[in-house]
């Protein structure tokens, strides 16, 4: 089997045994391209296997990842699929031994997410209503959106995948699949319940344009019936943050990071925002501890007369 075929074996494993997400598939790919082109310039020669891969080789390749600037985070990501396409090969016996076994990225910066104050929630929301008092598909679709990434702190991907079908009325909740193809189930607030019974007979209207072939039952769609895009979510959404929270940013993330802020803030259990959000670890739910401890800093030396 040559090299890319391998490769090959390494990510369906990923994707059927472990269940990785497409994305993260993709991301992965990309990583292990990468290192091959890295590996024919530094070996000089396209002929070559990863059994002629050495420590030393890969120690190169880090170096490579710092000289082009890129950040602790990706050079970790990237460190991360190396590691397991070689932990898969020694396993797989293709290889007599594991060179990555000992290799450890850069320790990543740990980032305060950017998220919305209440003042910039309510602003951005309001926005929204006034686009859905037009009562068209894409305005009532926005506020949709809009009150499900913030309400229930929905990922871009889990929300760009919902169908109708997983919205519970009766009992205000979403079943999600989030990484790693995990159900998860999420209340659904009250104001977001009303903008998508207010969005439905739009969507009706939209879905009954749609062509043989097109998914059933999306939740979110464009005016043709289809699902709607990602980028199309990020579109709509960047253009609201971009008019009333430049501090916070425009992704879409700023809006689950202000839910799962806002929740802490006003004295949530950490370990129930984890399983809100998804979390595999508590330690990635508890930066935004940080950004609430941040807060609360800032409020004391403005209030306090001796701080």
């Amino acid at each position: 089997m040559d090299s890319q075929a391998q490769v090959e074996a390494y990510l369906k494993v990923l994707e059927d045994e472990r269940q990785l997400s497409p994305h993260t598939v993709s991301a992965y790919r990309r990583d292990v391209d990468d290192l091959s082109s890295f590996l024919t310039e530094y070996l000089g020669t396209p002929e070559w296997d990863w059994g002629g891969v050495d420590r030393l080789a890969l120690r190169s390749f880090l170096g490579w990842c710092l000289r082009r600037g890129l950040s602790r985070r990706t050079i970790g990501r990237k460190l991360s699929a190396v590691r397991g396409l070689f932990r898969f090969l020694h396993l797989e016996d293709r290889l007599p031994t594991n060179p990555a076994r000992a290799m450890r990225a850069p320790k990543a910066e740990k980032r305060l997410p950017g998220h919305l104050s209440r003042p910039e929630t309510e602003i951005i929301f309001a926005l929204a209503e006034v686009g859905a008092a037009e009562n068209d598909l894409k305005g009532t679709r926005t506020l949709a959106l809009l009150e499900l990434l913030y309400g229930s702190g929905l990922r871009l991907s889990e929300l760009h995948s919902l169908d109708w079908a997983r919205i519970d009325f009766p009992k205000a909740q979403v079943k999600v699949r989030g990484k790693g193809k995990k159900e998860r189930i999420i209340p659904v607030t009250r104001k977001a319940l009303q903008a998508l019974t207010r969005y439905e007979p739009r969507r009706q209207e939209a879905l009954a344009r749609r062509e043989p072939g097109m998914d059933p039952d999306p939740l979110l769609v464009n005016n043709r019936g289809g699902r709607l895009s990602g980028r199309s979510i990020q579109r709509s959404v960047r253009e609201l943050l971009s008019r009333a929270a430049a501090d916070a940013g425009t992704s879409v993330h700023s809006l689950r990071h202000s839910f799962a802020t806002h929740l802490l803030d006003a004295g949530a259990d950490l370990m129930a925002v984890k399983e809100l959000l998804g979390h595999v670890s508590l330690s990635t739910t508890q930066i935004y501890t940080h950004t609430s401890k941040e807060r609360l800093k800032k409020v004391y030396n403005q209030a306090h007369p001796r701080s």
